[in-house]
């Protein structure tokens, strides 16, 4: 889909945006990371709302094991604008993904039965009752906190959430702005609908990471979290300046900074989740180690026997879950000319290109722990239905099937469940 520009600055054009939001929502919700961009997004909408003398909902979910440099920004924000804003400092058992450990996939941030290890402490104004909110449920995904969220704060009121997405950082957020199929708000592409009376917004979608710091150094009165100048200090280019729990499949290349930059929080991260310091040690690499760029097997193996190495050597519960990703994905291609099986490599070019299966594409995602699979097509799952879908699959393995449909009919009737994008 082709790119098509305006006769404006992309300020200008947010201004507008954020202008028509205020219009048209009675609630305003303001989703803020402490990120480069979701600050300058949270200046944009405050500055507007200042002028209106309206208030908004400004949510912070905060995952624990982050730099108490970003701590200090966003408590710097909140102080700022506290005239007009709802404070939301989330300090809740929230599930999340562990990319550098097999043996413990995922963790829990604030998570009360591993207190005395938690790696800081939640300021006074932050939200810990785990009954503060109706829809909350320990260990609820990220994604659904964020949604739930709107809906509760909402209370069937028109609002608009406020997220610092830029298309220009990924496919993924180029097409969430750019789909045909979505609902939006008053035909604009930047606004997505969730739910009745919830809408997401994506005022700055169209700044490039230059026009973000082209902002701060015209507005030098704004806070901006400083950790980003140490990143600079320690040789990090721009796209590798990331903000947000340090033990994610694209965080976790990032450990080694808290080593460098914060030396006693580094300390607490290693002490909280099973594999950091690994991570720290060897996700900068490629090769077999981090499963990134090019990948060998060993002698006398196929990559197919290599996968299947790989598989049986990890825990039992990992290696359950890999093996049901591993069986739909070759399923799904055996329908679509592979039904003599899946090849062991191609070129790379179209392996990478993912338009061809191949076994070394599956050793890449064992090898890099990419425990959702993403690399060979996949989505992550709602945290609410991953046990039904563990059910199903077991049965559909059991049959030797793929879609539910397949399945004898009274079997269907107890295993009723959807699958993810793939399936």
């Amino acid at each position: 889909m082709p790119k098509n520009y305006l006769s404006k600055s992309v300020l200008l054009a947010s201004q507008e945006r954020i202008n028509y939001v205020f219009d048209n929502f009675n609630k305003v919700i303001v989703s803020f990371s402490g990120g480069k961009d979701s600050t300058v997004m949270l200046h944009l909408v405050m500055n507007e709302a200042i002028k209106r003398n309206r208030k908004v909902a400004v949510m912070f979910i905060d995952l624990e094991g982050q730099y108490d440099y970003t701590i200090n920004h966003i408590k710097e924000c909140f102080e700022m604008y506290k005239d007009n804003i709802e404070p939301y400092w989330i300090c809740l058992p929230i599930h999340l993904r562990n990319a550098v450990s097999v043996y413990e996939t995922h963790w829990l941030c604030w998570d009360k039965d591993k207190k005395e290890a938690w790696v800081k402490q939640p300021p006074k104004i932050a939200i810990t009752d785990e009954e503060f909110f109706p829809f909350f449920h320990k260990g609820m995904e990220f994604e659904e906190f964020d949604v739930l969220f709107a809906k509760w704060y909402a209370k069937d009121e028109d609002t608009a959430v406020c997220v610092g997405i830029r298309a220009d950082e990924s496919l993924n957020r180029f097409r969430t702005v750019a789909s045909k199929t979505k609902t939006t708000h008053g035909g604009y592409k930047w606004t997505t609908k969730i739910d009745d009376h919830v809408f997401n917004v994506y005022p700055i979608y169209d700044w490039k990471t230059k026009d973000i710091w082209v902002y701060q150094y015209k507005n030098p009165d704004l806070p901006y979290n400083k950790l980003y100048d140490i990143m600079f200090q320690a040789g990090l280019n721009l796209k590798q300046m990331r903000i947000c729990q340090p033990y994610g499949d694209d965080q976790r290349r990032g450990l080694w900074l808290f080593h460098i930059i914060e030396p006693k929080t580094w300390a607490r991260i290693v002490a909280r989740v099973n594999g950091a310091n690994m991570g720290k040690m060897y996700m900068g690499d490629s090769g077999n180690i981090s499963g990134y760029r090019q990948i060998s097997k060993p002698e006398g193996h196929t990559w197919k026997s290599f996968a299947e190495l790989l598989l049986n050597s990890l825990p039992p519960k990992t290696k359950e879950h890999f093996e049901n990703k591993i069986y739909i994905w070759v399923k799904w291609w055996e329908k679509r000319g592979y039904e003599k099986g899946i090849p062991d490599k191609a070129p790379y070019a179209l392996e990478t290109s993912k338009k061809v299966p191949t076994w070394r594409r599956v050793c890449k995602a064992l090898l890099r722990n990419d425990y959702w699979c993403k690399g060979i097509g996949f989505s992550q799952h709602k945290s609410g239905a991953y046990q039904k879908y563990l059910d199903l699959m077991r049965k559909r393995k059991k049959y030797g099937v793929m879609h539910l449909n397949e399945l004898p009919e009274t079997i269907q009737k107890k295993l009723s469940v959807g699958g993810n994008k793939t399936e």
